[in-house]
């Protein structure tokens, strides 16, 4: 009896359910429920909408959280798949990286109602008399705000991967496809997942963007939390406000417990350290899935083809390495590529002067510009309070997983406050003292940069090997040494991908910040953003190319000048290993 005690359990007994079984089942189920019931939703006749016009009572604020979060994971996963595949090809790709990454600058700083204003007709086209094109609409809006910084994130991860584990993948001759899902994934994993729930947290502040589209003559509204709380600013309803944000705080909770804490438990296991951290973080939600019998049964076939997919021997095709070939030959492909690059830049450059020259005249041009330099002038101090304020508070909670846990829910919720629902104190304390709306709307664009400093700080912290920390406190630095020669250049580049993306986060708040309305009551500051928004509110589309081109010229200068110089010191002087 005793032998039968210590046997392996037989296939039977790892398929029969437990009572987590029964746990994790009800969980699933209801998720896909909901999933469905969403669904069905998108695929009704457009005229629907009219029908049955949002509404400001409560009872109906379940159904519109459901709906906003939908298409919220929807833009995330696009956002996933694009980041995998952009980042690997900006930093695999020497050549690619010079158009990718200058791209990507561009990307981020175009403002969300810039591709509202695109691209709505577009996707409506797509599905003629059905919501699914304005759905569709939607979720791209908000994967605009969502990829971005992720992409980033995982560049920056690629570029520095220590150099001991890229002499380690290449003692195991690793092909290209291996040592993508075997050393770089893993190496991006930890900052990858605080970036990513930087994404949800930025998708929640510009969701009135999202989901109550307004260009010219254009007027879309989707059910949702969005138009929500875009209804209650503009009927002064402050009840209905309240309502909206104790709902969006639920939700976050809510993804953060069933999907984030789970998943950055799990990605601990990824953090580049030789001794073990001394807390690790944990999640109920996983603890239950691993005791499950029956359905971790059902993943095993996912995992056995997820492993025979990382381990297919694909070579990169030559254009895709890390260290480009020297000679005449590449000398002339790098001529050639430059070549390329120059006339497609000149052959756009033209296409927009005579879209623009044809209707607007030399003084719009420089009033455009003088906005963009009051905005970037917002966008620099805010920066650097950002800065001063979040890398000491970011580093502080990264290097404490059991305060991070506690504080992860608090932060995705602040981050996810739209800016909109401070309009009121704003707007009525500005009105009532008669204060100057160009300086004191300015710190709602602090809402959509400061976050992107601090999550990307705390990732940094969180990733920073303990066995340095070990050495750091053998060798007796503290205080101010142990800040400049330890934990600063350790989250350094961190940091800059997270300043890169605070930057266009915060050109894109502007758009927000700038035009402030409580009732009737409506301010403007001067700037970039609220010359935007009143072009698109106007359906101007010259004014609006012509915003939106300043503001790409400007981001992508600032960050050529500043940001990119920084990104190579700390590639060539801070990086691990």
């Amino acid at each position: 009896m005793a032998l039968q005690d210590i046997r392996a359990p037989t296939l039977g007994q790892a398929l029969r359910p437990n009572i987590w079984d029964g746990v994790a089942f009800v969980l699933v189920i209801g998720a896909l429920v909901l999933i469905v019931y969403g669904g069905e939703q998108t695929v009704v006749p457009l005229s629907t909408l009219d029908a049955a016009p949002v509404s400001l009572d409560p009872a109906n604020l379940p159904l519109y959280a459901l709906r906003t979060t939908m298409r919220m994971m929807l833009a995330i996963v696009c956002s996933i798949v694009f980041t995998f595949i952009y980042a690997a090809l900006a930093a695999k790709s020497r050549r690619a990286g010079m158009v990718l990454i200058p791209l990507l600058d561009i990307l981020q700083s175009v403002p969300i109602l810039g591709f509202l204003t695109f691209t709505v007709v577009f996707f409506m086209n797509l599905f003629p008399g059905r919501v699914l094109g304005a759905e569709l609409a939607c979720v791209f809006a908000i994967f605009t705000s969502q990829a971005w910084n992720m992409t980033f994130s995982m560049y920056q991860s690629m570029r520095n991967v220590p150099k001991d584990l890229e002499e380690a993948s290449q003692s195991f001759h690793l092909s290209g496809w291996q040592r993508f899902w075997r050393l770089d994934v893993p190496f991006a994993m930890p900052g990858l997942i605080w970036n990513t729930m930087m994404s949800m947290s930025g998708g929640w502040f510009f969701v009135v963007a999202s989901e109550a589209i307004t260009v010219g003559d254009t007027t879309v509204t989707l059910p949702g939390i969005g138009p929500y709380v875009a209804m209650a600013i503009k009927e002064q309803n402050l009840p209905a406000i309240s309502y909206a944000m104790l709902t969006m705080f639920l939700v976050i909770l809510a993804y953060d417990q069933l999907l984030f804490r789970p998943v950055v438990a799990w990605a601990d296991k990824f953090r580049f350290e030789q001794t073990a951290s001394a807390s690790a973080p944990t999640s109920w939600m996983l603890d239950l899935f691993r005791r499950t019998r029956a359905l971790r049964a059902l993943t095993y076939p996912f995992a056995t083809l997820n492993k025979a997919v990382s381990n297919l021997h694909i070579a990169l095709p030559g254009g895709l390495k890390m260290r480009a070939r020297s000679g005449p030959s590449s000398l002339i492909v790098d001529a050639v590529w430059f070549a390329v690059i120059f006339t497609g830049t000149g052959y756009a450059a033209w296409k927009v002067f005579a879209y623009l020259s044809t209707t607007l005249s030399p003084s719009d041009v420089f009033s455009a510009v003088g906005y963009g330099f009051i905005t970037l002038a917002r966008v620099i101090v805010l920066i650097a309070l950002a800065t001063l304020i979040w890398v000491p508070v970011g580093v502080w909670i990264g290097l404490r997983p059991k305060l991070a846990e506690r504080i992860q829910p608090l932060a995705q919720f602040l981050a996810a406050f739209p800016a909109n629902l401070a309009f009121p104190v704003f707007v009525v304390i500005i009105v009532r003292y008669g204060l100057n709306p160009n300086l004191w709307l300015s710190p709602l664009m602090i809402l959509g940069t400061q976050w992107y400093i601090l999550f990307n700080v705390i990732a940094g912290a969180s990733a920073f090997p303990t066995d340095l920390r070990e050495a750091a406190g053998s060798l007796h630095l503290k205080g101010w040494r142990w800040w400049t020669k330890v934990i600063l250049p350790g989250i350094f580049p961190y940091y800059i991908t997270g300043a890169i993306t605070a930057s266009g986060g915060s050109w894109n708040a502007s758009i927000v910040a700038e035009v402030a309305s409580w009732g009737d009551t409506h301010l403007m500051a001067s700037g970039l953003g609220a010359y935007i928004a009143t072009a698109t509110e106007a359906g101007d589309f010259p004014r609006v190319v012509l915003g939106i081109a300043v503001m790409c010229i400007l981001v992508t200068l600032f960050n050529r000048l500043l940001w990119r110089p920084l990104y190579a010191f700390g590639e060539r002087r801070l990086r691990l290993g």
